[in-house]
């Protein structure tokens, strides 16, 4: 397929696994088209268009001509200089690398990936916690994310990719959403009552299962294995970790037991400050478990693609 229609498969397979609901989201995206016919010609210039279909700003090309043809990819969960370089190599000794796909934000994604956490107020909401609370402990940790990327060095690896003739993106949001509606159904589905039967079923997922292989598989981090679970929330969506604030209001909407890919030392305290059990499935690991079940969602529907792993990413299909 070409860059562009890889690009929309991505897109439009996150939306379907948005834990929001797909109607939500499309519903907030004609919310934007109609805010997008208000602008004057002048504002529309520097308007970023992609919002039209995309509602994740983490996910972007970043380089690259969109009517590529897309066969073999290079995929990892952080590409930088260091990565492209090696793409570079590996064309020039096996044959044209088609595109390079990470899944953390680089360029134009990371500078403003903080926007995607909105998001967040939403899923707590539909978990119990009041919508006035969702959204205004949200706000002013958005604006903290967006203080602490601003000074970074956006475009960095979007440089090299130009130098190199490399197509670029990232697909970020719309692979979380992957782990996050899959883990709540299976948690849904299977009822663990204690935490120790919350860790046997994420040990048995082949990404766990190999991040315990290398010393990072799930870890109980607030709570015990006979703690009971309670109601299970999948914190695995959203850009980054939300507001410390809003656990107090998570607790008073029976959360029990939240399931999330990290937790800052001062989050973890204030989870546990309202007793709620945490379990940290791991970051890597359940940031290959999205992109696996969003390149199977895509290949099922658009045909193969042949993707090589670098990057901390291994391919796991699960397509008969």
């Amino acid at each position: 397929m070409k860059l562009k229609e890889l690009y929309r498969a991505i897109v439009e397979n996150g939306i379907e696994a948005d834990p929001r609901g797909s109607d939500f989201v499309r519903k907030e995206l004609k919310r934007t088209a109609e805010e997008f016919k208000e602008l004057k010609a002048e504002a529309r210039k520097d308007y970023d268009q992609d919002r039209l279909f995309n509602p994740y700003a983490d996910t972007r090309v970043l380089n690259g001509e969109l009517n590529s043809e897309i066969k073999k990819i290079l995929v990892g969960i952080d590409i930088d200089s260091g990565e492209l370089a090696v793409a570079d190599l590996l064309a020039k000794k096996s044959g044209k690398i088609d595109l390079v796909l990470t899944h953390h934000p680089a360029g134009k994604a990371y500078a403003n990936f903080y926007e995607v956490m909105g998001m967040q107020s939403e899923i707590f909401h539909k978990a119990g916690v009041p919508i006035n609370i969702a959204e205004n402990t949200m706000a002013p940790r958005m604006k903290d994310v967006e203080r602490r990327v601003l000074p970074a060095n956006h475009t960095r690896a979007v440089d090299t990719a130009k130098l190199l003739n490399l197509n670029l993106m990232c697909a970020h949001t719309a692979a979380d959403n992957f782990v996050s509606t899959f883990l709540t159904g299976l948690f849904a589905a299977r009822k663990p009552e204690k935490i120790k039967d919350l860790l046997g079923i994420l040990k048995e997922i082949p990404e766990y299962k190999l991040a315990a292989g290398n010393n990072a598989g799930p870890k109980i981090f607030s709570g015990s294995e006979n703690s009971r679970c309670g109601k299970i929330f999948v914190d695995m969506t959203g850009g980054t970790e939300g507001p410390k604030e809003i656990y107090e209001a998570a607790a008073k909407a029976g959360i029990g037991t939240f399931v999330g890919m990290h937790y800052s030392d001062e989050h973890r305290k204030e989870l546990e400050k309202n007793f709620i059990n945490v379990v940290v499935a791991g970051h890597i690991s359940s940031d290959n478990l999205g992109l696996n079940l969003l390149f199977d969602a895509i290949i099922k529907k658009n045909g193969k693609l042949e993707i090589i792993e670098c990057s901390g990413y291994r391919r796991v299909a699960r397509l008969k």
